[in-house]
């Protein structure tokens, strides 16, 4: 099997994406790091493939995406279907949030989160 998981051909990549995070993804990162949400560890601009996810635990193998306004145009509505359902395809659950939703109710978005956590699984069709 293929290397997966941080491709060494997009490290540059994940790294610019670290060093100029939106303000959203800061905020959302400072709850995530260290363990601090429910003792899980999650990964910051982690390579699945050939893409670049927000956040990813792999014990929950579950992607957390904070989606700016870009993601809002035609175009990459599109390229952001086809990404989700490659990495669901892989058996690795997607939860997206606005930048909005992460600034302006950031509790709200760790209960969601919570619940994700007590979901079963996600097991590819």
């Amino acid at each position: 099997m293929s290397l997966i998981y941080n491709q060494p051909q997009y490290k540059k990549r994940r790294q610019e994406l670290r060093h100029r995070s939106s303000s959203a993804e800061a905020r959302l990162w400072w709850y995530l790091q260290n363990r601090r949400f429910y003792g899980f560890k999650f990964r910051r601009q982690q390579g699945i493939g050939h893409y670049v996810v927000d956040f990813y635990c792999p014990k929950l193998r579950l992607v957390i995406e904070v989606d700016g306004d870009s993601h809002f145009e035609p175009d990459n509505i599109v390229k952001d279907k086809q990404r989700q359902q490659w990495i669901e395809g892989l058996g690795i659950r997607v939860v997206r949030f606005t930048n909005d939703e992460v600034l302006e109710d950031t509790y709200g978005v760790l209960l969601n989160l919570k619940k994700v956590l007590i979901e079963p699984p996600h097991t590819p069709p």
